[in-house]
């Protein structure tokens, strides 16, 4: 019953595979399509992503992991503060920062325009923002964290006692850097590269304002322009197998971590302490750790702060509310919804270890790494299938003028995020306490309800808020799934800045930004406490 469950649940994603089933005169249009694309645009899709991809992966490994040596292996002023200032990237989605850097750099923007005027110059003084460098340099700067992270954490956990060993071996700090700290942070940038990419692959408003032939672009284009949801869902299905190609390598990594433990090293101990920089090497860090902060936080900020200001009077905002209660409404149902499902799967997967559990349970966990316009086709497609079958049915009406269709694409992927935090949570509690309760006589439900429940609320109100800002910031499928007059935020902003309005753009991106934050104070305040 469970499997069936998440199996109806996660309908959209394995459906998409089934576009490539011979089903009549659409499966020959679309293969029609697909041999055209394959002769005009289609090389350009799979060149400019993997392009992207390239950029991207060498950007996000080299300023993830610098700045990650920077606040683990070295003792500077500042450090401390450098450590969660580096996190505040994560609040900023990718395509809020693709506007704010258009609005000023582009050639009427206040940059070009001021040295211009300044010192008399003509024409163009910077190249155009809106190509693959442009959103590589975006993607960059709002992903590092990815890498950031990870890699701090192996870095921290890990060198203690080799790092100790290689200097009394006689080992100078730039061969125990290469030699010994790098080869172990490795798969934790592998990992957290995958990670980056996975955004990336998914992203579509960066790459659609900036007009990337991306293979997300790729797919709205067959859908939307070219009306044949069948060679959608087959663009839809190669972006899913390179999106599962980098959830396995991140997945290998994730594993070759934990091969790399080191038990009973101490962070804190007496050998682990980090190097002491002084003079000139500690300018030369805090210029490492301010670049990737202002170019991807407080940059974007201050640009969409000046236009924000220039027009606080003319703001639309009653209109600008009721956004902003439709964000609220669509992440609050979801929340609800996907901690409900993400609770009943963690407690099934410690109740019984049977495979249909397992599977299921893993099943769920997939969503988060499916792209969003993947999941839309996918709902899409046999929604239109079933209202050809069945046109008294009013399955289209269902699904795209009210929030079924939207929430149920927003569970498919957001459903893993609340189920690795109860799975956390989970991890925490005895099984004791559920051998206890047995014994005592009580049921399935009473342990759940008397026993996990209150020690599992942190988990529960943590899971419910980062789906809440995940929803919020959510884009592609928003975009075309959203109930007619019911804009949010995130859609608003990306309908405003396509449209040139950057100052009136700046009211949701900057709300957006202020959402985010939230969980990257609970995460800084996570890994502070781990730390201890």
């Amino acid at each position: 019953m469970l499997l069936l469950f998440v199996g109806v649940l996660m309908a959209p994603v394995l459906s998409v595979v089934s576009a490539w089933l011979p089903m009549g005169e659409g499966a020959d249009a679309a293969m029609a399509i697909l041999r055209e694309m394959a002769s005009t645009v289609l090389p350009d899709y799979v060149g400019t992503t993997l392009l992207l991809c390239g950029l991207v992966t060498l950007g996000v490994a080299l300023v993830g992991l610098s700045t990650a040596v920077a606040v683990t292996l070295f003792e500077f002023p500042g450090r401390r503060f450098w450590e969660w200032a580096l996190l505040l990237p994560l609040a900023m989605p990718a395509y809020v920062v693709a506007y704010a850097y258009t609005d000023f750099l582009q050639f009427s923007g206040p940059l070009q325009t001021g040295l211009r005027s300044v010192f008399g110059l003509q024409g163009r003084v910077f190249p155009e923002i809106r190509n693959v460098l442009g959103a590589a340099w975006v993607f960059t700067f709002t992903l590092y964290p990815y890498v950031y992270l990870l890699a701090r954490t192996a870095l921290g956990e890990r060198t203690v006692h080799l790092m100790e060993a290689a200097r009394l071996m006689g080992a100078p700090l730039r061969r125990r850097l290469r030699e010994v700290a790098l080869p172990l942070a490795r798969p934790a940038v592998a990992a957290g590269v995958a990670l980056a990419l996975m955004e990336t692959l998914a992203d579509f408003g960066v790459s659609s304002y900036f007009g990337i032939q991306t293979f997300t672009a790729g797919i709205y284009k067959a859908w939307l322009s070219m009306d044949n949801r069948i060679a959608a869902a087959q663009l839809a299905t190669l972006l899913l197998i390179l999106v599962a190609l980098l959830l396995g390598l991140e997945r290998r990594a994730q594993r070759r971590m934990r091969f790399a433990v080191t038990k009973g090293a101490r962070a804190g101990s007496a050998d682990a302490q980090a190097v002491r920089l002084q003079g000139h090497r500690v300018v030369a860090v805090w210029l490492l750790c301010l670049l990737p902060v202002v170019m991807g936080f407080v940059a974007p900020v201050l640009f969409m702060l000046k236009p924000l200001m220039a027009e606080w009077t003319q703001q639309p905002w009653p209109r600008f509310i009721e956004w902003t209660l439709n964000s609220v409404r669509l992440g609050a149902i979801t929340a609800a919804l996907a901690v409900g499902v993400a609770l009943l799967l963690a407690f099934s997967a410690r109740r019984s270890a049977h495979w249909t559990t397992r599977v299921a349970t893993q099943l769920a966990g997939l969503g988060y790494a499916v792209p969003g316009a993947v999941v839309v086709v996918g709902l899409l497609l046999p929604v239109g299938w079933l209202q050809s079958w069945a046109p008294d049915w009013q399955l289209g009406y269902w699904v795209t003028a009210t929030v079924i269709g939207i929430v149920w694409a927003y569970l498919v992927r957001f459903c893993a995020v609340a189920l690795q935090s109860l799975q956390s949570g989970y991890a925490r509690l005895p099984l004791s306490l559920d051998d206890s309760a047995r014994m005592l006589g009580a049921s399935g439900a009473q342990t759940l309800a008397r026993v996990h429940w209150p020690l599992l609320r942190r988990s529960v109100a943590a899971a419910a808020l980062l789906v809440f800002v995940d929803v919020m910031k959510e884009l592609p499928a928003t975009l075309v799934l959203r109930p007619f007059n019911s804009d949010t935020l995130a859609v608003v902003a990306y309908q405003l800045a396509r449209d040139e309005r950057l100052g009136e753009a700046a009211l949701p991106c900057l709300a957006l930004v202020l959402v985010g934050l939230i969980p990257v104070i609970l995460l800084n305040r996570t890994l502070r406490t781990s730390a201890r």
